[in-house]
């Protein structure tokens, strides 16, 4: 069982600090954002690299490379998790995510997008579909996050389609205001305690953080 000791703290911590502070600033803001897929996967692959790097890393870290190449294992086991993140975000399927919107906003903005893209365009309940742009979606709302997700239905999908309707339904959002999101002061103050956690951490006992960022990196 791995010990919890300032290093592992600050090191866990400062991602998911960072994570919280984008996701307050996406709240915060008087219009809706967006953000693809692929943007918020590779988000959330930071907002967990610190807990990958002091649990998962450290404790099936091979030895015999840590021997041979010391501080520099660390290099490669990043490179090795920015690769796997890279892989991921590149395989999962389409996918547009709008923070700070209602259902019905949302709805209404995406069907005079798709009338734009394709006058063909269709709702079947809460799925949409643009057949001359190759695009299915499927809406899910959350009402208490107040986001939305344009989630990709099937594996027939056109990447040129789903390009067009991120940047048509981008301009569009631009036009749009909403009051702030009462969840994004939740998100900045726990992105400010998670901070000052990870700082208090890092500065409480100056000789326990040297000699363990040593451990850490075979010296």
């Amino acid at each position: 069982m791995l010990a919890i000791d300032p290093l592992h703290t600050l090191i866990a911590l400062a991602p998911l600090a960072f994570y919280a502070l984008t996701m307050a600033y996406c709240n915060l803001m008087r219009r809706p954002v967006l953000l693809t897929g692929a943007r918020d996967a590779a988000l959330l692959g930071v907002a967990v690299s610190g807990l990958v790097a002091a649990g998962p890393m450290e404790l099936f870290m091979p030895e015999a490379a840590a021997l041979r190449f010391h501080s520099y294992i660390w290099v490669l086991l990043a490179v090795f998790y920015l690769l796997c993140l890279a892989l991921i975000v590149l395989v999962i399927r389409p996918r547009l995510v709008v923070y700070n919107i209602s259902k019905s906003q949302i709805r209404r903005l995406v069907t005079e997008t798709a009338s734009r893209l394709d006058n063909d365009s269709r709702w079947a309940g809460d799925c949409l579909v643009l057949p001359n742009r190759g695009v299915q979606l499927y809406l899910e709302t959350s009402s208490w996050l107040r986001n939305a997700q344009l989630i990709a239905t099937g594996p027939r999908q056109d990447y040129a389609g789903w390009r067009l309707l991120e940047l048509e339904l981008s301009e569009t959002l631009r036009g749009t205001r909403r009051s702030r999101n009462p969840h994004g002061y939740l998100l900045l103050a726990t992105s400010i305690s998670l901070a000052a956690t990870a700082v208090i951490a890092a500065t409480y006992d100056s000789v326990l953080m040297a000699r363990l960022v040593r451990d850490l990196f075979r010296e």
